[in-house]
Formats: structure tokens, sequence, C-alpha cells
């Protein structure tokens, strides 16, 4: 478990989104403190990724307000009205939060090397020569400094996870966001990604993981929320959760899963 601050970084308040007629999310709170490592675990369909896609702007929310730090993600108040947020600006927040997705989404035409460098040369306008000092940095940092060579077709699957935490690291962002990072990765290979994120945790990064790993969640996790059906069933400290639920539906999804 991570030594936290009391200060929030991230505060999700009365979240809801649809799509169409779809109610996706109903109502979510969620707050993160600095440091924190929030785990959010539920069944498939609950809305956990989508919340994930709300915080870093990949879904507009239908109703409620996220903030991140002291800025409100997508709007800006004016006179208690929300205005939509400009493309350019809208991009500016979205690069003080990392995602790491199931899929790895890396360049197949690249090295890990450079899909690391590319974000910071390109985005953030850093030179060559100190993009790729600090990728290989970070390419040692998630045990991969003798693989900056190799094409994502050249790594299994677990090392182009981490070769993707190292890219989203590159951005140097205040936030980390991990959506069911290690589901589309054979059983050997989980380790090795949950070890990285570990390390992260101690480290002092805040990061929201959307993850089945229970074990993480109890070992690692600050705070543990189980949502269904779009809602936020049950939230508070990870072991006693899972040790002791206290509503029928975590029962129920914890027997299955444990």
């Amino acid at each position: 478990m991570t030594i936290t601050t009391q200060k929030p970084l991230v505060r999700i308040e009365g979240l809801h989104k649809y799509f169409g007629p779809h109610h996706v999310l109903r109502g979510i709170d969620l707050t993160v403190n600095q440091g924190e490592v929030s785990v959010v675990i539920g069944p498939s369909g609950s809305g956990k990724s989508t919340m994930l896609r709300c915080v870093n702007l990949l879904e507009t929310i239908s109703a409620g307000r996220i903030s991140v730090g002291d800025q409100l993600i997508g709007y800006r108040e004016v006179n208690g009205r929300l205005h939509d947020l400009k493309v350019r600006e809208i991009a500016a927040q979205r690069r003080e939060i990392g995602m790491v997705f199931q899929r790895f989404n890396l360049f197949p035409h690249k090295t890990a090397l450079y899909n690391v460098m590319e974000a910071p040369v390109q985005v953030k306008g850093k030179s060559k020569s100190d993009a790729k000092k600090a990728a290989l940095e970070l390419l040692d940092r998630v045990g991969l400094a003798d693989r900056a060579n190799h094409y994502p077709a050249q790594l299994s699957g677990g090392q182009q996870q981490r070769v993707a935490i190292a890219r989203a690291l590159a951005m140097e962002p205040e936030l980390m966001l991990f959506d069911e990072p290690t589901s589309a990765l054979d059983p050997e290979l989980v380790g090795d990604v949950l070890n990285v994120m570990k390390d992260l945790a101690k480290s002092g990064m805040t990061m929201i993981v959307v993850t089945h790993e229970i074990g993480f969640a109890r070992e690692v996790g600050d705070r543990l929320t189980f949502m269904d059906g779009g809602v936020v069933v049950e939230s508070g400290d990870p072991r006693e959760i899972i040790a002791n639920p206290q509503h029928a539906r975590t029962k129920e999804f914890l027997s299955r899963v444990l």
C-alpha cells in the first residue's frame, strides 16, 4: 500500500453517461487522493472502462463533473455555467493524464524506443536527444533496456504492455489510468506487468486501475470500488472489502473471481 496525502487529485461528482437511450453511468462519485492507488472492479458492462474514458476525455460526459488537480475536465465554468473547452485545450488536459489500455496500441513499424519517444517529440516538442535519453531510462525502469531496438512483433504481449506503460510515463503525467492492463495477456506474463505497476505505486504515482486482479487490489490498492450497473455499490479499504464485503452483489462477484 502506498503512502498518500489527503489532498484530492481526482474528483468525480454525479457522473452520468448515456449512449443513446442506454444509461451506462448513473451518478458516479469517486475521489482519488494524491499518490493513491484506486482500484475499480466489477462485472463486464458495469461502466468501469467508460468512467475511465470520461476522465481522459475519450468520452464526453452527459452530466456531472470531473476535476483533476484544480482543473475541470472538458469544460470551463463561467458564472455557474459550463462551457465546452476547445480542442486544443482538451488536448492540453489529456497530456497530463496517462492511459494504458487492454490492447497495447503500439506503432508496429517503430521500435520500442521510438514508440516511447514519439509523443514527447511530437506533442511536447522535446529534442530527439532528450526524448531518447528519457525513453531509454523508462525502458530500463520497466525492465526492457535490452529490447529498445525491437519492434512490437518481436516482443511478447507482456513486454508490449510494459512498453505501453513506458510510453504513457514519457509524457510525465500527474495521473495514470489503467484499463484492464493484464486481461489480454497469457497468465505467465501478467506478473511482470503487475510488478511494474507496483513499482509505480511505490514511487507515489496517482493511479486508477480497472482490473480483475484481486491480489493486486489487496496488496497495492489504497481504495477498492466495486461497480455494477453503472453505480458504485461499495467502496473502501481493499482488504476489508475483499475479506468481508457488505453488499450481496459484492459478495456474489468476489465469490466468483476469488
